[in-house]
């Protein structure tokens, strides 16, 4: 069905973009920096999940449809930005309990791998990125495009999980200075939540581009 030629050149074409700082980048070191590496990874679960979803939807069809639809594409972006809004500002109010983690204990994974879902299947550059990127790499006379889209989509998603699962370990363990003392702990909650309220901000107000 595809060729090696067709994965090693979507392959690079989809790393050079996702190693580019975007929203899941900052999410996920949000997170990081926030409740630490179980959670950020367990985040970076969720949120890969959230691309395999866009990958599906997209094999399916329905890309199409949030490429050509400005109401579409508005509803998801302002959810999406609306939810990271939400998170920053918790984590802002809860700041102290970043520096007493073994005490409370951290953020249970299945709410971490939600909050990274709904982060990564509401974000449109997402659907953009894969509508817009796929379609070059398909080739129509080998047959069965809506198999290779979801194919060539898999290799995104797993090159997606190795880049953010670095960024959270390389994030967290940056955390571990700011928490040796009680004023760097308070400010790890403000430098995550801060980080996310700006990346929502900048999803809300950015275009279509």
């Amino acid at each position: 069905m595809l060729t090696l030629d067709q994965v090693v050149t979507f392959g690079i074409a989809a790393g050079i973009l996702i190693a580019i700082p975007g929203p899941s980048v900052v999410f996920v070191v949000g997170r990081a920096l926030s409740y630490g590496r179980g959670v950020a990874l367990a985040s970076v679960v969720g949120n890969t999940l959230g691309l395999l979803t866009i990958v599906v939807l997209v094999s399916a069809g329905l890309g199409v449809l949030v490429q050509e639809s400005v109401v579409v594409f508005t509803v998801l972006k302002l959810v999406g930005a609306a939810y990271l809004v939400f998170l920053g500002v918790q984590a802002i109010r809860h700041r102290t309990g970043f520096r007493r983690a073994s005490e409370v204990g951290p953020m249970p994974s299945m709410t971490a791998m939600r909050q990274g879902y709904v982060v990564g299947v509401s974000n449109p550059k997402g659907f953009m990125i894969i509508g817009a990127l796929l379609p070059q790499f398909v080739v129509p006379d080998a047959g069965r495009v809506p198999l290779q889209l979801l194919l060539l989509g898999l290799v995104a998603v797993a090159i997606g999980l190795v880049s953010d699962s670095t960024w959270a370990v390389v994030a967290a363990r940056v955390r571990d200075w700011f928490t040796a003392t009680p004023g760097r702990g308070e400010a790890i909650g403000v430098i995550g939540g801060t980080s996310m309220i700006g990346l929502g901000v900048t999803l809300a107000v950015s275009g279509r581009d």
